[in-house]
Parts: C-alpha cells; sequence; structure tokens
C-alpha cells in the first residue's frame, strides 16, 4: 500500500489560455484541489514554494485554509527553501497551520533549488556567514527550525510581563505536538539524504537528482532511498521514517487526456546542468494508456522503495481536470499496482 497525494507548483499566467490568471486564482484553486482530492480518497495535497516567481510563496495561509476545509487528507510543501526563512517566526506559522488541522501538517523544507533571482535570499536579510555556503545556511536554519519544533523553552521571560508567564524558560506558541516528527528534507543527493536521516526527517525525492552514477534516475533513487533507510536505521530514531518520490503520470483515457498529454515526445531520462559544474538527471513522466501505465510502473525502482507518491499536476489546467487526473490514477492504475 502507498499513500498518493498530489504536487501542485502552483503556477498562474495572465494568458486566456491560462485556468489560472492570478495568485488569487492559483490559491482559491489549490484550496479547491485539495478539497476534491480529499473527496476522491487521495492522501496528500502538497505545494511547491518559489519565490519571486508567479509561483505558489508563502504556503502557511494556504495550508490553514486547507486544513480548515478538510478533514483527513495529509497537507504539506514540496519544498519550502530555508535559505528564505527565519525558523522561529517559521515554527510560530507552522505550528499554527498544523493546530488549524489537527495536526495534518507534512512540511517539506530544503535547501531549494535554482532561482528566478541572483541569491534572492539577501532581499530577505539572510546571508551565509564568512565562509559558508548558503546550503550550509539552510542547513542552519533548518537545525532550528527543528529545535524549536521540539517545544521547549529557552527565552528568558521578562519579570514583569504584560500577562503572567508559566514557570521557566519560555518557549514559541503556539506550539503544536508531534509536527517535529511529520518534518521532510528535500534531497537531491545521496549525502543529504543520509543528513536528513540523522536529524530524523522523513525524505522527499523530486524528479530531480544529482548525477552521482550515471545509472537510469530511477535506480539512482531508489539507491538514495536505501542509504537514507540504513542511515536512519543506525540513528536508532523512534518514530518510523517515511520516504516519497514525485512523477508526472498521465493515463490517457478520454480525448481531453490525449489532446494535452498524447503527442509528446518519447519519455526518457535527461542529463543536464541546473548549475555550474553539477551535472543532474531529471526523471522520465509516465503518459500511455491505462494498461501500459501499469506496466511501465512496474519497472521504477524508487516508486517501489517509497511509500508515498506525489502526482505533479498541471494546474493550470484548472481544478476539475485535475481532479480527473488524479483519479484515474487512483482508481485505474494504483489497484494493479497494489498500492490500492
Amino acid at each position: 500500500m502507498k499513500k498518493i497525494g498530489f504536487l501542485s507548483f502552483g503556477h498562474w499566467n495572465p494568458s486566456p489560455q491560462s485556468g489560472t490568471r492570478s495568485a488569487g486564482d492559483t490559491l482559491l484553486q489549490s484550496i479547491d484541489l485539495a478539497v476534491a482530492a480529499e473527496e476522491l480518497g487521495a492522501d496528500g495535497a502538497y505545494f511547491r514554494v518559489h519565490h519571486f516567481a508567479r509561483q505558489l510563496a508563502s504556503p502557511f495561509p494556504l495550508l490553514a485554509a486547507i486544513g480548515a476545509r478538510t478533514k483527513t487528507i495529509e497537507i504539506g510543501t514540496a519544498v519550502i527553501d530555508m535559505r528564505y526563512e527565519n525558523p522561529l517566526y517559521m515554527a510560530e506559522d507552522a505550528g499554527a497551520a498544523d493546530l488549524i488541522s489537527g495536526g495534518r501538517l507534512q512540511l517539506g523544507i530544503s535547501r531549494g533549488s535554482p532561482e528566478q533571482v541572483i541569491e534572492g535570499y539577501r532581499y530577505f536579510g539572510f546571508q551565509p556567514e564568512t565562509g559558508k555556503t548558503d546550503a550550509d545556511m539552510a542547513r542552519n536554519h533548518a537545525e532550528v527550525f527543528l529545535e524549536v519544533l521540539k517545544g521547549k523553552g529557552f527565552a528568558q521571560p521578562n519579570p514583569r510581563p504584560m500577562f503572567p508567564n508559566p514557570p521557566g524558560l519560555l518557549r514559541l506558541e503556539p506550539h503544536s505536538e508531534g509536527l517535529r516528527e511529520r518534518i521532510w528534507w528535500g534531497s537531491a543527493t545521496n549525502d543529504t539524504a543520509i543528513w536528513a536521516a540523522k536529524m530524523g526527517m522523513h525524505l522527499q525525492s523530486s524528479t530531480l537528482k544529482f548525477d552521482e552514477t550515471g545509472k537510469p534516475f530511477h535506480v539512482q533513487q531508489a539507491e538514495q532511498i536505501r542509504a537514507y533507510r540504513e542511515a536512519w536505521k543506525e540513528a536508532g530514531h523512534v518514530h518510523a521514517p517515511r520516504v516519497s518520490v514525485s512523477r508526472s503520470i498521465f493515463a490517457l483515457v478520454n480525448d481531453m487526456d490525449r489532446m494535452y498529454f498524447g503527442q509528446g515526445r518519447p519519455e526518457q531520462d535527461q542529463f543536464g546542468y541546473i548549475e555550474d559544474n553539477v551535472r543532474a538527471v531529471f526523471g522520465r513522466g509516465y503518459t500511455a494508456e491505462p494498461d501500459r501505465l501499469i506496466e511501465d510502473l512496474r519497472k521504477d525502482e524508487a516508486i517501489a522503495e517509497a511509500d508515498t507518491l506525489l502526482l505533479t499536476v498541471p494546474n493550470q489546467l484548472g481544478v476539475d481536470y485535475n481532479a480527473h487526473v488524479i483519479e484515474s490514477i487512483l482508481k485505474l492504475v494504483a489497484p494493479a499496482l497494489g498500492w490500492r
């Protein structure tokens, strides 16, 4: 059995062909899609965070709104770029959204991906310490975030406070018990996956990974997952690890599906560069009639290793069509693969 959710990048574009022409369209449709996905029996609604782009950025108002409109679906991110985050303020926002949802947040965090602007985190007031990289800064922010989520007091109380304080050092409020064990790290390398395991974070592995062996994407990703699980075991954490992978999967079941996705080029891994001197491998998508999809997906080693699958959705095509995309996988593909 696998948990199956969707992952939206939250694009919008003023073009007449776009179903999301403004940020408001994207936010409101994201809420509606989460509600629809829950009704269909999907397990998760996840959202990508990008700054300085016509995409979803500040996630917590959206997560809280979805939490208020739904009852069972997991609500998460994949991922929040920690280079941009004040970890203490983020902990307050996350605690509030988690309490509104009844403890359903599954927050994916990471160093982030290449940006729309040069060193955009500097505009947010952050820059790496001397001799450190932006990746170091992101991991430092993540470590602080994880620590304050434990709910331990650390701040010296004012002896003459405006309101009465509980005894001892004060913690951030609102605190949501258990959220610390629902934090994920988005990893593009084996080393950062192992680091995430040592830190007690779940693993998110996307459709992109740094090319470390030259092997097919799904094989490299499966090796990353196995390395992560072994490191988790060695760390001796009490809670169980989870691993998600994301995929673009479209079942061709009607004329609209064929119009949108049935005329594409052959699907295969692609190797290239997203950063200077860093070769990456981009995983293939899957588009076919349901029977063919089932056979192709059986061969994906990383999906087999993961317990959670996130279906990337074309959010600009609207709520109804994306609900159809999700339903097609849940009903026509997942049962044959033992995912349901």
